[in-house]
């Protein structure tokens, strides 16, 4: 039987102004979404929708936390304290489009009495298949001769030309194991790589044994033993620049980085720093400290294959997040149990 968090059918807030919408909810959209969602969501809620895609100011989302009943946040709208306690509030849910929350403060918006909900397992496959892009072409210096050969510099096939390195045999490092490190794993030891994990929890012994996947007790161990590092933690306080010059001075020498999880949880100087000595022989990242800033370092490093944050930008995958979050706000004003709540 599901259990009922809410009332069974919505009522506006005292005083909300809804003769212009039908008594439908007001949902604020901050960013454009795929065409199939925002048809979705206009179709079942007075629906504000963003055609411009252009990030919202912060006065403007002052100003949507007052007028709308829910929100759907990105990634690039920040959602703190001072916000969740604007005056005169309005918004009861923030239905976040994405898995990752570290740009909305859940103590704040618990406390608040709002709720928040995310997009978890829909972004798994297309997100594995990037870092498998960033590890091939990291090891095999895919952009570096990509760069070459537009730039009209390519001098002719020589046996030393760009010479990178394979795969099969090497051991690919996870740092975090959950969905997409599993994912990754699984498409990794397709091309013969081996597979070691830290993880504050170990995998279930199923998982471990499909994958041949061995657990190691610490980063830094980790870090001595894989060839390829790629990153699959959230970001927050507790990953903050937990990969740092200490990490990359244990690992192997000509080792790889990969990132595809949240910026915030690599060093970038120390990273440059590695880079720069040789004792990383390249480094790919879809994801920045800064966004959309970039370190000019890593700009100018030929061993680095830079992305536009791209992990999930699958048609399918950016679909089915906002029909994701879609279905969190119809559970949230049907007042039924919400299939994603994080706070």
């Amino acid at each position: 039987m599901t259990t009922r968090l809410f009332r069974t059918s919505w009522f506006p807030p005292m005083g909300s102004e809804t003769s212009d919408t039908g008594g439908q909810p007001v949902v604020r959209v901050t960013r454009r979404l795929p065409e199939t969602v925002e048809g979705a969501l206009s179709s079942r809620y007075a629906a504000t929708l963003n055609p411009s895609d252009t990030p919202l100011s912060r006065q403007a989302l002052e100003r949507a936390m007052v007028e709308a009943d829910a929100l759907v946040p990105t990634i690039t709208d920040r959602i703190d304290a001072d916000l969740l306690a604007i005056p005169g509030r309005r918004v009861r849910i923030l239905a976040n489009y994405g898995a990752g929350v570290d740009h909305i403060d859940l103590a704040a918006a618990r406390d608040a009495g709002v709720i928040v909900t995310n997009t978890p397992g829909v972004l798994t496959e297309a997100t594995a298949e990037l870092a498998i892009l960033l590890i091939l072409a990291a090891s095999r210096r895919a952009m570096e001769g990509d760069r070459q050969l537009r730039a009209d510099e390519w001098p002719g096939w020589h046996p030393t030309h760009m010479v990178g390195q394979g795969l099969s045999g090497r051991v690919l490092g996870l740092v975090g194991f959950g969905r997409i490190a599993q994912e990754t794993a699984r498409k990794a030891r397709a091309l013969g790589m081996r597979i070691a994990y830290y993880n504050r929890s170990p995998a279930a012994p199923e998982v471990e044994q499909a994958l041949e996947a061995v657990r190691l007790p610490t980063l830094s161990a980790l870090a001595e033993a894989a060839d390829v590092v790629s990153l699959h933690v959230p970001g927050g306080a507790e990953t903050h620049r937990m990969i740092d010059s200490a990490f990359f001075a244990a690992m192997r020498p000509g080792g790889i980085l990969i990132n595809t999880a949240r910026g915030s949880v690599v060093d970038e100087a120390a990273l440059t720093a590695a880079l720069m000595s040789g004792k990383l022989f390249a480094a790919g990242l879809d994801v920045y400290a800064d966004e959309p800033a970039v370190h000019p370092a890593l700009l100018d490093h030929p061993h680095t294959v830079l992305l536009p944050h791209l992990g999930s930008a699958t048609i399918e995958a950016r679909t089915a997040m906002g029909m994701q979050a879609l279905a969190n706000l119809d559970a949230f004003f049907g007042g039924r149990e919400l299939p994603d709540r994080v706070a």
